[in-house]
């Protein structure tokens, strides 16, 4: 007796789990492929580039990630998680200060180690829900990080919460700018802001050392040529 074809599967017809797979695929390539870019170039990346780097066509692009923002949300999920563990473990520091210091320093890493990241944390993506709960419940646990080092008389009274942000600004002003020309020197800048943070009396963690002249000079020269380019 001939074998029939499954009635509910037309000829050349891939059966469910296997077009799941390859759909699945599709989506790690995705991701792979923005998390690259704005890794090393930010986020400001446009859809078309990352649908290129994942070697997909825009409608496949769009069929996994409708927008922008659903796409930095899958993308920054597991950094964003980090950057409130990280508010966590600093409110679990017996020593206000030095969990304030440290979760400074924690943060900023993050942003050196992933320029897409660095935007991220500066600024804001209504559309991401899950993304922004993150981050509502990193900054809740820093204002209580705050007021915990500000009662130590270690963190100068006049901080607030909105000196963060512009610190994290100039952080990853620094990062793009200095790149891989200089790529330590948001570790001075870090630990620049840290002194000027400090009450008096305040143990102030070693200072990270500057960057070298020559280094530097490739910096500017690097900031220069991309800066021209955008032009």
């Amino acid at each position: 007796m001939t074998p029939t074809a499954n009635s509910s599967e037309a000829p050349g017809q891939q059966p469910e789990p296997a077009l799941r797979a390859d759909a699945e695929r599709n989506r790690e390539r995705i991701t792979k492929a923005a998390r690259h870019l704005y890794g090393s170039e930010g986020i400001g990346v446009s859809m078309a580039s990352v649908a290129r780097e994942a070697g997909v066509g825009k409608a496949t692009l769009s069929r996994h990630f409708a927008t922008r923002e659903d796409l930095i949300n899958a993308v920054f999920a597991d950094r964003m998680d980090a950057y409130a563990t990280a508010t966590t473990e600093a409110l679990a520091d017996p020593d206000p200060w030095h969990g304030f210091t440290r979760y400074i320093q924690a943060v900023c890493a993050m942003q050196a180690a992933d320029r897409g990241f660095a935007d991220v944390l500066t600024m804001t993506f209504p559309a991401a829900k899950a993304l922004e709960a993150r981050r509502a419940d990193a900054y809740n646990g820093f204002l209580e990080l705050i007021a915990r080092a500000q009662a130590t008389g270690h963190l100068r009274a006049d901080f607030t919460p909105e000196d963060l942000v512009i610190l994290l600004m100039a952080n990853a002003g620094v990062i793009a700018a200095t790149g891989n020309a200089a790529p330590d020197s948001w570790r001075r800048l870090v630990g620049q802001m840290l002194r000027a943070l400090a009450a008096p009396g305040a143990p102030i963690p070693p200072l990270p050392q500057s960057p070298t002249p020559a280094a530097l000079y490739r910096a500017m020269i690097r900031f220069a040529r991309s800066s021209s380019n955008q032009l």
